[in-house]
Parts: C-alpha cells; sequence; structure tokens
C-alpha cells in the first residue's frame, strides 16, 4: 500500500507531520529577507518542482519548489507558500494540507532565508502555471530522487557550490532547492525507521 495512503497504517503523512516544525520562525539575519516555499508531494508519493521561466530576475531556469518573498498581507510564511504556490501552479490553498516546516535554508548570493513547508496536494490537480514565471511544471517520485542524490562540488558563477544535485533526464536540481530536498528525504528517511 502507498505510503500516504490515508488507509494505511501510520501514514507517511502523519509520520512527517511528527518531525517537520508546525509553527517555525526563522530568524533572518541582517540585510536578509524571509520568503516561503511549498515542497508539494502528490497523493502517489511524487514531489512536484517548477522550472523557473528564463525571464526571472532572480535563478532563471532553474528548477525550484513554488514559493517567493513574504508579503505583507500574508499572516504567516504557510500563507505566503501556498499563496505563491496558487499564483505559479493555479493550486488553491483549500487543496493542500499543510504538515510542517523543514528547517530554514539560506541563499548566499541573495540572501533570502526560505521557510520550506511540506504539503499533502488532496486529489490530483490540474496546474495551470503562470507564464511569465513558469516554463515547465516536473514530477519525480520520491523513491527515484532518493536514488539520484548525489553530493558535489560545482564552480558556478565565481562561486563554488558545495551540496546535492540530483540529475533527472534533461534537468538538474541543486542549490537552495537540493538543500531542501535533502532535508525531505533525511525526514523520510528517520520516520521510516
Amino acid at each position: 500500500m502507498d505510503p500516504l495512503d490515508p488507509r494505511s497504517e501510520a501514514p507517511l503523512r502523519d509520520r512527517l507531520a511528527m518531525v517537520l516544525d508546525a509553527d517555525p520562525s526563522p530568524a533572518p539575519g541582517p540585510g536578509d529577507r524571509l520568503a516561503a516555499v511549498l515542497v508539494p508531494v502528490l497523493e502517489d508519493g511524487s514531489l512536484v518542482f517548477t522550472k523557473r521561466s528564463e525571464a526571472m530576475s532572480r535563478h532563471p531556469g532553474e528548477i525550484s519548489f513554488p514559493g517567493g518573498l513574504e508579503h505583507a498581507e500574508d499572516r504567516s510564511l504557510a500563507e505566503t507558500a501556498l499563496r505563491e504556490t496558487e499564483e505559479e501552479l493555479g493550486v488553491p490553498p483549500s487543496s493542500v494540507e499543510v504538515l510542517g516546516a523543514l528547517p530554514p535554508v539560506h541563499t548566499f548570493v541573495s540572501r533570502i532565508l526560505i521557510a520550506p513547508f511540506v504539503g499533502i496536494v488532496l486529489g490530483r490537480p490540474v496546474f495551470t502555471p503562470s507564464v511569465e514565471e513558469i516554463a515547465a511544471v516536473l514530477e519525480y517520485p520520491i523513491e527515484t530522487l532518493a536514488v539520484a542524490e548525489s553530493e558535489v562540488e560545482w564552480r558556478r558563477a565565481g562561486h563554488v557550490y558545495r551540496g546535492w544535485a540530483y540529475e533527472m533526464g534533461d534537468h538538474t536540481i541543486w542549490g537552495a532547492t537540493a538543500r531542501i530536498l535533502h532535508s525531505l528525504l533525511r525526514a523520510i528517511e528517520g520516520v521510516r525507521a
């Protein structure tokens, strides 16, 4: 039986909810900005990613989770993640069961502190990606991502990236998104133990 199936004994969603932070309060450093992303988990055990448009000012063409900077009207960082997911993918907040947050991730070049929220997308969503922001919507099974994980050291744009990477066909997941994904995979590994 699928680990996300609510009929299974101790489904993954319940076990993950126990290890995720229900009320994160990341503290940005001087000059940092707060952002939030949603790590969308489909009920079949796949994760949803976006390929950012080449026209984006930050991280063009990169693979990411839906999300963005906190707005003044957002009542919480979880609301930021859900708002951005609706703007980028057309998935309404009512279709997402937020389980909690992984540890925050800092982007060193753009100086953003990201709160990553894990959420189960209920039912089979119909994605309507924002043409201005999203070039493609990608789905990968969690097990496939776990097998693809590798530790890398790359020189990119005058900086050295040391961290995780996931080669997924024509796409490479790296940077902050890879750090978030690595954290999720470790959390899943811990709850399966």
